[in-house]
């Protein structure tokens, strides 16, 4: 048995939905950042499985600037995540409303 492009891409966009409907429900600042990122390995599925049925290397160049970015994303994220908690004690969308009037 053989796993063809489909079904990578069929588990790429599961993964991808399971993030976007985190994304959109879920509240607190960190499971969002998670779901966030739950987004970003979807897209890098679907990037990979490209690459290997197309037989080229541009989808793992592309895996490699994805990786890059998301290293950046969690140092700069993780870091506001934690500078919110610490001034306003709560990591809750709901509550952080500073620009809001």
């Amino acid at each position: 048995m053989t796993i063809g492009l489909n079904q990578y891409l069929i588990v790429a966009a599961v993964v991808f939905a399971i993030g976007f409907v985190g994304v959109l429900i879920r509240k607190n600042t960190l499971v969002i950042y998670m779901c966030l990122e739950l987004m970003l390995v979807a897209s890098t599925i679907a990037l990979v499985a490209f690459s290997r049925f197309n037989g080229t290397m541009d989808g793992n160049v592309f895996v490699f600037f994805i990786l890059t970015v998301a290293a950046a994303e969690v140092a700069v994220g993780l870091a506001i995540i934690v500078a919110l908690f610490r001034r306003r004690q709560t990591v809750q969308v709901e509550q952080l409303n500073a620009l809001k009037n």
